[in-house]
């Protein structure tokens, strides 16, 4: 078989970078050659003798805006004369202007520019302004990329609500969710002074974007005020941030531990009791399979694409994401029972699992596979019902 990638980053560190990274490699296992249309691929991959690299460099142009429209024509041009040479050709969202088999999308730009929180409506301004013409734009461009691929590839059953809603087939959506390095992440016993966190307490950790008000630490520093003895650690660039300053009017400067964008990331799950976020839009949510991988309880909302994979074992899925007495709740109950943090942390290690990066990768090949074959053997492709992902049990291999 042979596959064409098209997105901006395939390697480790990104979101989407990591997702095709993955799917690459079990490409290469199963011995499949590979065509990367990117602007950048990880060195191994790119030496490998089953990749061939087509470099489409677009860093040199200063916005996002640009860096996107002008991938997606050059990358149109060159599928134009190469289209057949390819068995799947895979993209994610409005990446190319070219014809894809296979379409995954981490993000819904029509739905987010419906949020409440979306950045046009926070800043009255130029840079609001070109953040609400960049999602109209998008959001034409992705609804075209969806409707005209064989296949769609949502991460989670949120995003494949929000397909459904902008009129992409159900039976053509499939639900894969994103993975987690089982290694990187797992549970274990960190020193806290080391990463200047207090010792002898119980501790939260919320982890995302602090300024902006998406990732809703507003709400949980309300609802901590109501959570008198609970410590929180909060990761996430500080500069510009609303945040340090909110903390200081509502008194909880000693319980708030601002620790700014780190790299080391699973040493501060497994300094934590249990993680929280509730987020007001996320289309999954990586950081929280990463919580549940490290052995941590988690409180999230329906708000947040991950919530799939958390059942009342392992976690508390808020149906309301503003609700701080909701959520002061779900504080207390973790921070008042070791026992109970145990036993979720326990189911929460054993579902992330079932979502290892080569479990997802697998099932993309998979798919890849069936689509391939379903092509050879009819005039009408289509793909069998028990191929589709789509609200399966998260302790079910076949969903990873």
């Amino acid at each position: 078989m042979k596959i064409c990638i098209i997105t901006h980053k395939i390697k480790t560190g990104d979101g989407q970078g990591r997702v095709n990274y993955e799917v690459v490699l079990e490409a290469i296992r199963r011995g499949y050659h590979l065509t990367l249309l990117a602007s950048e691929v990880s060195p191994e991959l790119a030496a490998n003798s089953l990749v061939n690299w087509v470099e489409i460099p677009v860093n040199r142009y200063p916005t996002e805006f640009l860096r996107n429209f002008i991938f997606a024509q050059k990358s149109a041009t060159w599928l134009r004369k190469h289209r057949h040479e390819f068995d799947v050709i895979k993209a994610n969202g409005a990446i190319t202007n070219g014809t894809t088999d296979v379409n995954a999308v981490h993000f819904v730009h029509s739905s987010w520019g419906k949020s409440p929180v979306h950045i046009s409506r926070e800043h009255k301004n130029l840079y609001g302004l070109y953040q609400w013409l960049y999602t109209a734009i998008n959001s034409y461009w992705e609804k075209q990329a969806f409707l005209q691929t064989k296949v769609v590839v949502a991460v989670s059953n949120k995003v494949a609500e929000e397909l459904v809603d902008i009129g992409v087939c159900r039976d053509k959506i499939h639900v894969i969710p994103n993975g987690v390095d089982l290694t990187e992440f797992s549970p274990g016993v960190v020193d806290r002074q080391q990463l200047g966190l207090p010792k002898n307490v119980n501790l939260a950790m919320f982890a995302g974007d602090i300024r902006i008000s998406r990732k809703n630490l507003d709400t949980v520093l309300d609802a901590l005020v109501k959570v008198p003895n609970l410590h929180l650690a909060v990761v996430g660039e500080t500069k510009d941030s609303p945040y340090p300053q909110k903390v200081e009017k509502l008194n909880l400067t000693d319980r708030v531990h601002f620790l700014g964008y780190r790299r080391d990331m699973p040493k501060i799950h497994q300094a934590s009791d249990f993680f929280v976020f509730p987020s007001r839009y996320e289309p999954f949510g990586l950081v929280v399979i990463e919580a549940m991988a490290c052995g941590l309880p988690v409180i999230t909302a329906k708000t947040t694409g991950a919530a799939d994979l958390i059942t009342p074992a392992c976690g508390i899925v808020l149906p309301e994401c503003d609700d701080v007495d909701a959520l002061a709740k779900a504080l207390n109950l973790l921070n008042g029972d070791r026992i109970l943090r145990q036993k979720m942390g326990k189911v929460a290690r054993f579902i992330a699992e079932q979502h290892s990066w080569i479990n997802m990768a697998q099932t993309y090949i998979n798919l890849f596979e069936e689509l391939v074959k379903n092509e050879k053997h009819s005039s009408h492709p289509h793909l069998s019902p028990s191929s589709r992902f789509v609200t399966l049990p998260v302790s079910s291999t076949s969903s990873n």
